[in-house]
């Protein structure tokens, strides 16, 4: 072989090994249309990403989706996995209201669940899993109860027989299966050393503790499985965040700088103070705050509109979009203990809100961040977006100076001429 075909076949042969590898992959993503409303059948689940194909978010989520596609094959899931270019099938982009992009849906019977977590593979798994069975899973054996127990870090089950309370509790795993999984079982499956309250009752099992619900303190089954989701204390994302704020409840953040290597003793320092009273204190302050720490500060800072200098401890009230701040440094246990205490009782006035002139800044800042961001990664494009407005803007402006003008020089020829001249020229136009 010459030389050159030497060449070829070395530069082509591992690239014939990347298309082998990676090929496999994307058979397991169908790419879809409008015609999928006529031909899906009742039974068929579908897990779909919708996208627009200038979408840079959407490119970037395409490879995961392609492993997700074949993790859920591999497993035997009756999951089907698909993306649709919600640009070209309005039709089905309808059916399932999309208003951004990327969207993920699952379509399984009639029901359309939004999913609203991280980006990731494992976390997409996860919901296909939790939707696509039953609503409710039942736990028939203690080895069973112990391996569910052992999977998840928050578990709600419902024990004993039929009554309202599990209609109730069907009704609010239908609406909320989107978000965590729900279990029933027998209290002969129970471990013994649980102490449970009197039967029927839903019991949530976390942070190495189980507690029931009590409808006369705990308000509807609903609220407080939305309170009672998440652990007492843990790393928190943007995503969990967000969710955190349909709880009801405060939320108390360390928030720290990984970059600042100057700040360890103080990041530290916060990081188990924050813990500490989560753990000290649950008794005291689980039923009305959520306690955590969050790398950076990206979401906190579009909340308050403003940088934060890291680390920090800040107070979150995600229901009304407003916040609490130290009024001095937290050294101590005892200082963080009355800045919550002062939160409670209302002695420490809160700061943003969701007003108007709040809802105002806030989207001015957006707007600027977003603006800056699109100049830092597109600035091209971002120059040509801000050109627009500003091109029509002067138009506008020149269109309205030249009108005025041509105006105002008519007026004045007019006034020049002699008065007879005018007259006659108000008669013709009356005529």
């Amino acid at each position: 072989m010459s030389p050159a075909g030497n060449t070829l076949v070395t530069f082509a042969a591992p690239l014939l090994l990347l298309w082998m590898s990676v090929a496999p992959l994307w058979a397991f993503v169908d790419e879809l249309d409008d015609s999928l409303l006529q031909t899906r059948q009742i039974e068929d689940i579908w897990l779909i990403k919708f996208y627009a194909p200038w979408c840079r978010i959407c490119k970037q989520l395409d490879p995961t989706w392609h492993v997700i596609g074949s993790e859920l094959k591999s497993v035997g899931s009756p999951v089907n996995v698909g993306k649709c270019d919600a640009v070209a099938n309005t039709g089905l982009a309808k059916e399932f209201n999309v208003r951004t992009y990327p969207a993920i849906f699952m379509w399984k019977n009639d029901e359309k669940y939004l999913y609203s977590g991280p980006r990731t593979a494992d976390a997409i798994v996860e919901f296909a899993h939790r939707v696509s069975g039953p609503l409710i899973r039942p736990l028939t054996s203690v080895q069973l109860f112990q391996h569910a127990l052992n999977r998840h870090d928050v578990m709600f089950v419902y024990i004993g027989a039929s009554s309202q309370l599990k209609g109730e509790y069907l009704s609010v795993a239908r609406e909320m299966i989107v978000s965590t999984f729900f279990f029933s079982a027998g209290r002969d499956v129970v471990p013994k050393a649980v102490s449970l309250p009197a039967l029927p009752a839903v019991v949530v099992f976390k942070d190495g503790d189980c507690f029931g619900y009590n409808e006369a303190s705990d308000g509807s089954l609903k609220a407080w499985i939305k309170r009672e989701r998440f652990r007492n204390y843990g790393k928190v994302d943007d995503h969990t965040l967000y969710a955190m704020g349909d709880s009801g409840k405060l939320i108390l953040l360390a928030l720290l700088d990984e970059v600042n290597a100057s700040q360890q003793n103080l990041r530290f320092r916060y990081k188990s103070l924050v813990w500490k009273i989560s753990q000290d204190y649950k008794e005291v302050y689980s039923r009305n705050i959520h306690f955590g720490f969050m790398e950076g500060s990206e979401y906190v800072s579009g909340l308050i509109m403003g940088e934060l200098r890291l680390p920090a401890i800040v107070m979150l009230n995600l229901s009304t979009d407003s916040y609490f701040m130290p009024p001095a440094s937290l050294e101590t246990e005892r200082h963080l203990l009355d800045f919550v205490d002062q939160v409670l009782d209302g002695s420490i006035q809160a700061h943003g809100g969701n007003g108007l002139p709040q809802r105002v800044r806030r989207f001015i800042y957006d707007t600027k961040v977003t603006f800056l961001l699109l100049l830092s990664e597109a600035p091209v494009l971002g120059c040509f977006l801000v050109a627009i407005p500003f091109g029509l803007l002067l138009f506008v402006c020149f269109v309205c100076l030249k009108a005025c003008s041509d105006y105002g020089g008519q007026d004045d020829d007019d006034y020049n001429r002699p008065v007879f001249s005018r007259r006659q020229t108000a008669d013709k136009k009356s005529n």
